[in-house]
């Protein structure tokens, strides 16, 4: 069945559209799942990623307690939180140590989520989420730009791809498998809090090694590393252990580590190639400045170069 989805504005930085937003749409569940995300802009946008993943949530919460204390609240938390901890594997058990602006932000988030569960009695729950990939990936993020990239390289697009710390681990899942725990959070009896992961981790570099492979190429011929690219303070090692989620909620992951990869790859390929066709994917590469200056050029019917980039993606758009 086809569910009609009604899209309402709002800002989590402004409590009166926040509340227009819940009154209008009297909901049983709300999941926060808006934030500055991206972890290298958060060093950059400081007060605003402190504005939006920390006190957003608190405007939630006291929207909840004021207008209706049935409403169950979701919030997405996340494994930077543990920043520079030393245990591995983490749990919903190990100490904090945030090491960006943005965990610090979410480490807010996560301590008020949990003291109005206790405090007001409000089902609210904390998902711990390790990192979890789709083809919907932002291009900010490394895993995307890795597969976007190949993508590119493959179908003569692009000729390099650069990168910063190849050595960072990180536990990688696969996004829709991850929705499904939010959800399952949101229906059992008790609210909690859960680290979600696959608990296997791997380096950049390893899933750089399997996103050239998923496209039949090696990746020394490609990949080079600028130091201008690391960030200022980074997260090593990040594994998660979900066997909380396991036992109470009767989840567990299903997609590789290999399987995703190919995955967002494919689908990379798949974009770009409906583009050399002379289609267009605005959700995304117009949203970022590099990839409107397209390489490529494509021939007309007529045998004339097509125009690229913002010339040739406006032409492309123009209402005939």
């Amino acid at each position: 069945m086809i569910r009609k989805v009604t899209l309402i504005p709002a800002d989590l930085s402004d409590t009166t559209s926040l509340l227009e937003a819940v009154t209008v749409t009297q909901p049983h569940e709300i999941y926060n799942l808006a934030a500055q995300s991206f972890v290298g802009s958060s060093f950059d946008q400081p007060l605003f990623t402190t504005e939006v993943d920390g006190s957003g949530a608190t405007r939630f919460l006291e929207i909840i307690r004021h207008l209706d204390k049935n409403i169950k609240y979701y919030q997405a938390s996340t494994s930077e939180l543990y920043g520079a901890t030393t245990k591995v594997p983490q749990d919903e058990n190990t100490p904090f140590m945030p090491n960006s602006p943005y965990a610090a932000a979410k480490l807010y988030s996560f301590h008020m989520t949990r003291m109005y569960r206790r405090a007001y009695g409000l089902f609210t729950c904390n998902g711990i989420l390790f990192n979890h990939e789709s083809p919907l990936r932002g291009l900010e993020f490394v895993t995307r730009k890795i597969t976007n990239s190949v993508a590119k390289i493959k179908l003569g697009l692009q000729k390099e791809l650069s990168l910063g710390n190849l050595h960072t681990k990180r536990d990688w899942g696969f996004a829709p498998e991850f929705v499904r725990v939010m959800w399952l959070m949101m229906q059992h009896h008790h609210p909690d809090d859960y680290v979600v992961a696959t608990g296997e981790t791997h380096t950049v570099k390893e899933f750089t090694e399997e996103a050239f492979a998923a496209a039949g190429l090696n990746w020394k011929d490609f990949v080079k590393t600028d130091p201008r690219l690391q960030r200022p303070l980074d997260v090593t090692h990040l594994c998660g252990n979900a066997k909380k989620a396991e036992q109470v909620l009767g989840w567990k992951p299903e997609v590789t580590f290999k399987r995703l990869v190919q995955i967002m790859v494919h689908a990379d390929l798949d974009r770009w190639q409906r583009y050399q066709r002379g289609e267009v994917f605005p959700w995304d590469a117009p949203n970022y400045s590099h990839e409107m200056d397209i390489i490529s050029r494509t021939v007309s019917r007529e045998g004339r170069a097509a125009p690229t980039g913002i010339r040739g993606l406006l032409e492309r758009l123009r209402i005939r």
